[in-house]
């Protein structure tokens, strides 16, 4: 029996993702296409990574120049847009306030969700129209909470991103 694409990437790879080189839970993990399927990218090995959905998200159909100018501008501090990553994250979290924040996106998160549960087929299909939907709910978010509750929703495969094209699986 055939391995699935994801499991052999994943072996090759030693269980880490291919872009922060941290260990990938399987549950967290998809597979990314270097050169993507809409630019007549293949399925092969030689072009598929494993990497986590987030990143995947992030990465969506650029080109292959643009997604490496996206590593690149990391300057070997690869942050993973899930919050993992090769950078300890110990300066950031001593700051009193960030506990609070990541509370207030827990909640912000689960009233998104609910909503946009709520909405059934008139769901936002665009990133703009989504970001103007979650600013205009009484949450009073700022805009880097925005983007980082938009970040939560797809790390947890609640949305999936392509391009400026947004589909849901709530």
């Amino acid at each position: 029996m055939p391995t699935k694409p994801l499991d052999r990437l994943m072996f090759a790879q030693g269980g880490l993702c291919f872009f922060c080189n941290v260990p990938l839970p399987k549950a967290e993990a998809s597979v990314e296409h270097l050169v993507a399927l809409a630019r007549n990218g293949t399925n092969g090995d030689d072009n598929c990574v494993a990497c986590c959905k987030a990143m995947n998200a992030l990465l969506g159909s650029m080109s292959l120049k643009e997604k490496i100018k996206v590593v690149l501008n990391q300057k070997g501090q690869f942050k993973c847009p899930n919050g993992a990553g090769c950078t300890p994250a110990k300066p950031q979290s001593s700051s009193p306030t960030k506990p609070r924040a990541s509370s207030a996106e827990n909640e912000a998160l689960s009233a998104v969700i609910a909503n946009l549960k709520g909405r059934g087929n008139a769901r936002p299909r665009r990133m703009k129209t989504l970001v103007s939907t979650i600013r205009a709910l009484p949450l009073k978010l700022s805009g880097q909470q925005v983007s980082a509750v938009i970040q939560q929703l797809q790390s947890n495969g609640k949305i999936v991103v392509d391009g400026t094209q947004v589909s849901y699986k709530l």
